[in-house]
């Protein structure tokens, strides 16, 4: 028994004296932030932090005293400082501590912040993708800038939403354009207007540990190279969550490239509803189910490439979009290991397109190379839609590999909609809702050169008189191993216009190679 108490007296002595060391480390550091000459506190510079007085001056001042000496870090200590635009500069971190929340200014304020300047080009995208300089944080033409910490952004007093529209006011809470060797770590953003993160031109680009509650687009990463994004969850019910695009915004076609995603959660509950843990779901902005998605689209003038999306996981969201519509390549992506939950439109939605919002100088693209593997899919919400993978007429999806794929829909499509027309509508804005009733519940796959299914199961929740496979325009298709549910004389494969289709192990029917058919059922 006395060696049983003088081991607990030991235990907690050791637990006091790590405390202690803890305790010194910690004042250590912030003593010598404090002292470091590189170090500018924004309260030294006059900035309140109280939520009450503007801040803006006082937070630009301390930005361009650290410029000044070369660079260093504006530290935001505990506090809520209300702020119109801040203007970032090379060689600057932002330290957010914790407790601390940089608070956009309400439209009452709107003189704070600094108006839109000139497009570079603002033909072939939308205005919030022409103009950078109208936001809470921006920088260009920057390099080595850090935004960090434990603190919060909240984009209180910025444009956002579908029922404000055509406005000069402020819109984003970060926008860098045209800059090098960016890092974003561990901060958080709420309601971030139009746009959390906006990086055009950007290279060099980390994005990690973030935790973002919005009610339009997470992150918009346009013809960037060399990104990494990690271990973030993005909750935005009514827009993107983490989007690729490849805008003509720099005046000229650049592709996205050299980009890995990995170790995120997307998900589209009710803003503000992720970071109170409460996770709510129903109330929406006038669209068509909540988004938060990954996508790569829409503005593809400049393409996608060398893209790796891994270990993430949707939740009541939209699924997956690869989209190339305006004249540029999309190839060379490879996305492993992604779990959906209560998918809202199509798990998988991959389209070469001719909108062509675009140059006349450029031509229809091409969508290739691309590999899917291990994906759960449970209760893909919408009766309508299934999975799309579609080009256009003379201009194929080609080399598209799926193998481990697992989905149940909720099934309940009906006889008349097995019989539902699907348009090309080959200029039309690249959407899955904007197809239509899908009359197969599980794969529509038009257009589409050298595919590979391997190990893929499909079932429905609700009894579905759709076939699970479409195929119309499908040439050199192998399907291997699939497991596809299918209610009594429905068939599991609907075939026009197909030639080499090659179906091995496969319940119920037979090894069959396909030359050549206008019409099959199987």
């Amino acid at each position: 028994m006395m060696k049983t108490i003088k081991l607990k007296t030991s235990l907690k002595c050791v637990l006091a004296f790590a405390g202690a060391l803890l305790l010194i480390s910690a004042s250590s550091f912030a003593v010598t932030l404090v002292n470091d000459k590189n170090f500018y506190n924004v309260k030294d510079f006059g900035a309140k932090g109280n939520g009450n007085c503007l801040d803006t001056k006082s937070i630009n001042a301390a930005i361009i005293a650290a410029s000044d000496e070369g660079g260093g870090t504006v530290y935001f200590p505990a506090g809520d400082y209300l702020s119109g635009s801040i203007q970032l500069k090379s060689n600057i971190t932002l330290y957010l501590d914790q407790g601390a929340v940089i608070v956009a200014a309400p439209e009452k304020d709107s003189s704070e912040y600094d108006k839109s300047e000139p497009a570079i080009s603002d033909k072939y995208q939308d205005f919030g993708h022409s103009h950078f300089e109208n936001s809470l944080i921006w920088g260009k033409n920057l390099q080595n800038i850090s935004i960090i910490g434990n603190g919060m952004i909240w984009g209180k007093g910025l444009l956002g939403g579908y029922n404000k529209t055509g406005s000069n006011y402020a819109n984003k809470s970060i926008s860098l354009f045209s800059c090098l060797n960016v890092i974003i770590r561990d901060i958080t953003i709420l309601q971030g207007g139009w746009f959390c993160i906006l990086a055009t031109g950007t290279d060099n680009l980390t994005i990690e540990n973030l935790k973002i509650d919005t009610q339009r687009d997470g992150m918009d990463i346009d013809c960037c190279q060399n990104i990494r994004i990690t271990n973030c969850t993005v909750n935005s019910p009514n827009d993107d969550g983490i989007c690729l695009k490849s805008s003509f915004a720099l005046g000229y076609p650049r592709s996205t490239k050299n980009v890995t995603i990995s170790d995120c959660q997307l998900s589209g509950y009710d803003v503000g509803t992720l970071l109170d843990g409460t996770y709510k779901r129903g109330s929406r902005e006038g669209r068509q189910g909540p988004t938060g998605r990954i996508k790569l689209g829409t503005e593809s003038n400049g393409g996608f490439q060398n893209i790796t999306i891994s270990n993430c996981l949707f939740d009541y969201c939209r699924g997956l979009a690869l989209e190339t519509v305006d004249g540029a390549l999309l190839e060379d992506i490879t996305i492993n290991n992604i779990t959906m939950r209560d998918v809202t439109n199509s798990p998988f939605f991959i389209r070469l397109g001719a909108r062509m919002r675009a140059p006349d100088s450029l031509m229809i693209g091409k969508c290739r190379r691309i590999m899917i593997n291990n994906i759960n899919v449970y209760n893909a919400l919408n009766t309508a839609s299934a999975s799309i993978i579609s080009g256009i007429p003379g201009y194929y999806i080609e080399d598209l590999r799926m193998n481990n794929i697992h989905i149940y829909c909720q099934g309940g499509g009906t006889q008349k909609m097995a019989k539902a027309q699907v348009s090309e509508d080959e200029r039309r804005y690249p959407e899955p809702y904007k197809f239509g009733t899908i009359p197969a519940y599980g794969f529509f796959i038009r257009h589409v050169k050298n595919l590979t299914m391997n190990d893929v199961s499909i079932k429905f929740i609700e009894n579905d008189y759709r076939p699970p496979f479409i195929l119309q325009d499908v040439k050199n298709a192998t399907f291997r191993n699939i497991d596809a549910q299918s209610e009594s004389n429905v068939p599991i494969f609907i075939m026009h216009n197909v030639e080499t289709i090659n179906i091995n192990n496969i319940d119920e029917l037979k090894d069959t190679v396909i030359t050549k058919s206008d019409y099959q059922s199987l």
